[in-house]
């Protein structure tokens, strides 16, 4: 073996120095190949179980459950809906509940506006704002939002009416809860799908 003047090793076939290239090449293809597994795999924890320990079988009871019958809702009843407690996620917006378990995702505990499960989100929505301070613990009547803010609720009132069930009411304190019939609840189904 001899120095070829170019810092590279030379044997006398001109191979070794080959060979010992490949090699360390081969060595390098494996350690790439071995850290963009291991980043692939870092990236599944990260985001492909989001829901955390038993996220998917969360996601499939979820799936797997009944459309929800009509039926009107206290802040206290509608807190029960919050993905954690109970795998179906209910959210009121501008006085109306609308399940939105199949966007869990979206509004589970580990979702980017699971703030919202469980809870009128008007505020929020109306304010673009999800910190939990937005959001109020008693009935809120939005009396103090603005004509754009309330427009703001009034159009994802609709967004949430175009994709998700409509289930009931949200109930004032005081208020009694509608009495609803197996022919309305039906139609009204019929007619969001």
């Amino acid at each position: 073996m001899a120095d070829d003047g170019q810092g590279r090793l030379r044997t006398e076939g001109g191979r070794a120095g080959g060979a010992v290239v490949a090699g360390g090449e081969m060595l390098l293809s494996v350690g790439l190949l071995a850290l963009a597994l291991l980043a692939a795999y870092r990236l599944y924890l990260r985001w492909g179980t989001r829901n955390g320990p038993g996220g998917a079988a969360r996601q499939g009871e979820a799936a797997a459950l009944p459309r929800m019958k009509r039926r009107d809702f206290s802040l206290e009843q509608l807190r029960e809906f919050d993905g954690a407690r109970n795998p179906r996620i209910l959210l009121a917006v501008n006085g109306k509940v609308f399940d939105v378990t199949k966007g869990s995702k979206f509004y589970g505990p580990e979702g980017p506006y699971g703030i919202f499960a469980g809870r009128d989100a008007s505020r929020g929505l109306a304010t673009f704002c999800l910190d939990k301070d937005a959001l109020r613990d008693e009935y809120d009547d939005l009396s103090d939002l603005n004509a754009v803010q309330m427009e703001s609720v009034r159009e994802w009132e609709m967004q949430f009416k175009e994709k998700y069930d409509y289930v009931g009411r949200l109930l004032k304190p005081g208020e009694e809860p509608s009495e609803y019939t197996d022919e309305e609840d039906t139609k009204d189904h019929t007619k969001q799908e």
